[in-house]
């Protein structure tokens, strides 16, 4: 490994092997596809992985004593910052949560420094106002400090050069990672509500994610079933909406599904993929059913549109979805279908996305 050009740092994510979100699977591509260009370590969250990797993907593996979410995010990153300072020509960090600690690390050091800013976390319902006003000076020092900043979504790169006066540069996440797969009899057996016709959505279970206006929307129309997988024991608003949602006959809330084999099958067969998101840049999720070739029922904020390129179909209220709900059968879902995979096929490539980075390694 030692014998590569130059040495490159991800901070930022749970770890690869990845398990956990889009930054994790954004670590485990770039591992993939970076490994035999440069050398590279991938920083993890030593309480994520107990077996304690050293290498993976031809990668070396880093381990911090620390949870890389939540409060413990910020010395996470800040730590693994720190750490690759001393040996790595160049730091990609991916979210802003450690980022007051650049402008040491440009004082001190020659090192660069990439970041991708992720969405606006300061603007989430689910944060209070100190940390809020943290976030946004995380943001603020990553934007001014970083010799690269990468935006995963044309909204996210206006917002910088809106708010800072500073170009980003347009990095979108990729998708095609997923794969068709049909129902298997065993999957059957487990899940048989997958014989009817359903929406389907994954996701974390956050006011956010417009959880409770898509529980109420179908909630009302029982001639579409749905499925929902996501982290309802995590939050007294997930066990809330479990609890008033989950006695529907044709609303089946599931917990996180980690086989993603057994995700795919019930992915592919929904007959709408119903997407919430209401803050954040380029949703993994939203990525990936595109992939997949999903007709698209999307909450109607600005990201969303850039990222299905307007080409999906679109709600900002329970009315507007009970509607979409109702038309389901006159539309031509097929149609729309094709045109998300049409367009994931030219953005949302990781194999391009990795080039990408590449490029501004180099």
């Amino acid at each position: 490994m030692s014998s590569k050009p130059k040495k490159v740092a991800i901070i930022g994510s749970v770890g690869i092997p990845a398990k956990y979100g889009g930054f994790e699977t954004l670590a485990e591509y770039l591992s993939i596809h970076l490994s035999s260009k440069v050398d590279l370590t991938v920083y993890c969250s030593s309480k994520a992985y107990p077996e304690k990797l050293k290498t993976y993907n031809n990668t070396r593996l880093r381990y911090i004593p620390l949870n890389a979410n939540g409060a413990q995010s910020i010395p996470y990153d800040i730590l693994s910052i720190i750490h690759a300072a001393f040996y790595a020509k160049t730091l990609l960090i991916l979210g802003v949560s450690g980022c007051l600690i650049l402008p040491f690390v440009k004082l001190f050091t020659p090192r660069k420094i990439m970041v991708n800013i992720d969405g606006l976390e300061w603007k989430r319902n689910k944060w209070g106002k100190f940390t809020k006003k943290f976030l946004k000076l995380s943001e603020k020092m990553a934007v001014r400090y970083a010799d690269v900043v990468i935006a995963d979504n044309l909204e996210i790169q206006r917002h910088v050069k809106n708010a800072y006066g500073k170009d980003a540069v347009l990095i979108p996440y990729g998708g095609d990672h997923t794969s068709i797969e049909k129902i298997t009899p065993e999957t059957l057996k487990l899940y048989p509500f997958l014989n009817e016709n359903y929406a389907f959505k994954v996701c974390r279970i956050e006011p956010e994610n417009n959880i409770e206006m898509i529980l109420e929307a179908f909630s009302e129309n029982a001639d579409l079933a749905l499925v929902i997988i996501g982290n309802w024991n995590n939050s007294t608003f997930g066990k809330e909406m479990r609890s008033k949602y989950g006695n529907h006959n044709h609303i089946h809330l599931l917990d996180p599904i980690y086989d993603q084999h057994i995700l795919n099958e019930i992915r592919c067969a929904c007959t709408v993929y119903v997407h919430g998101h209401s803050a954040g840049g380029t949703n993994p999720s939203l990525v990936e059913a595109m992939s997949l070739g999903l007709p698209i029922f999307s909450y109607a904020v600005n990201y969303n549109k850039e990222t299905t390129n307007n080409q999906a179909f679109y709600f900002e209220t329970n009315s507007e979805l009970q509607a979409l709900i109702l038309s389901v059968k006159n539309i031509n879902s097929k149609l729309c279908g094709k045109k998300m995979k049409i367009i994931a096929n030219e953005r949302y490539v990781w194999l391009k996305i990795a080039d990408q980075y590449f490029e501004l390694i180099k």
